[in-house]
């Protein structure tokens, strides 16, 4: 299970990265490429409602937009900030809603999406199973659940860098690729399919990985973070201890696992617990995964 994060500062964290989140955001920005790809599973259905949590800068939202221009798109983030720059997104030619909101709580009413798109965005809640029995409610019978959040090997360098250093943990613990397939479950969706992929990126030295990080909102926003800065003495044990991990051409990785998820809301009436245990439609082991390296 995840440790428990801080919603307050999630939000102070994006919201102070929205200005310049888009120009940042590189790796983001591929993988809402990937899962776009994955609507193709619709095959010839037209949604109505299209749902974006945790839209940010809202990309995702205009591109929804612009496939399907009748339809209804509805941008909901939790920064304030994020959605005002959405606002730039949604010109008079592509309008689309904006909505500030917590993904662990949607403001929709039960059965009223046909698409919930989902972007690197649940990695930061540590009740999978809850935040998913909210997407389950909001969706119509046979909708749509399209989402991607990070995996256990996401800066793994970075983790056991600063572990070196300290002993208050400085970079979130995600959830792995078959807890995740088991909230899906547990949350009643049917035939669900994940996709992995690994991704590297590379950099100059630590200064300038921490330096994304923060550009992009992706602070370490654990409960039990130190509440005062990184001392000068822990960032250079830290940067000592990722200094092995250098590339023949000068730079430092940085691991990046990314877990897609594609999964449909059951029939009306479908139980998600009974008799206090809950329903799963196959074990987790049986659910399709396919997994990919590099891009």
């Amino acid at each position: 299970m995840n440790l428990p994060f801080d919603p307050t500062h999630i939000r102070r964290a994006f919201s102070r990265a929205a200005p310049g989140y888009a120009a940042a955001a590189v790796l983001q920005q591929e993988v809402r490429k990937r899962l776009l790809e994955s609507l193709d599973y619709l095959d010839d259905r037209v949604p109505q409602v299209l749902l974006d949590v945790g839209s940010g800068p809202g990309h995702a939202s205009a591109m929804l937009k612009k496939r399907w221009p009748k339809a209804q798109v509805i941008a909901l983030d939790l920064a304030l900030p994020m959605l005002r720059e959405a606002r730039k997104q949604a010109g008079w030619w592509k309008p689309f809603a904006r909505v500030c909101a917590d993904a662990r709580a949607l403001p929709l009413a039960e059965h009223s999406v046909d698409v919930i798109f989902s972007n690197l965005c649940l990695q930061w809640v540590e009740d999978l199973p809850a935040v998913l029995a909210g997407f389950r409610r909001v969706l119509r019978p046979g909708g749509l659940l399209l989402c991607s959040t990070f995996g256990p090997d996401t800066l793994i360098e970075l983790r056991e860098a600063f572990a070196q250093a300290d002993d208050v943990p400085h970079v979130s613990r995600f959830a792995p690729i078959a807890q995740f397939g088991d909230a899906l479950m547990l949350a009643g969706f049917r035939d669900p399919v994940l996709d992995r992929d690994l991704f590297t990126l590379t950099y100059p030295d630590l200064t300038a990985l921490m330096r994304e990080l923060r550009a992009i909102g992706a602070t370490n926003a654990l409960a039990n973070r130190r509440h005062t800065l990184t001392g000068r003495g822990r960032f250079a044990a830290a940067s000592a201890a990722y200094e092995p991990l250098r590339r023949p051409d000068g730079t430092l990785p940085s691991s990046w696992e990314v877990i897609y998820a594609q999964a449909w809301a059951p029939a009306p009436g479908a139980p998600i617990r009974e008799q206090g245990q809950e329903i799963a439609s196959m074990p987790v082991s049986a659910i399709p995964i396919r997994r990919r390296g590099d891009p």
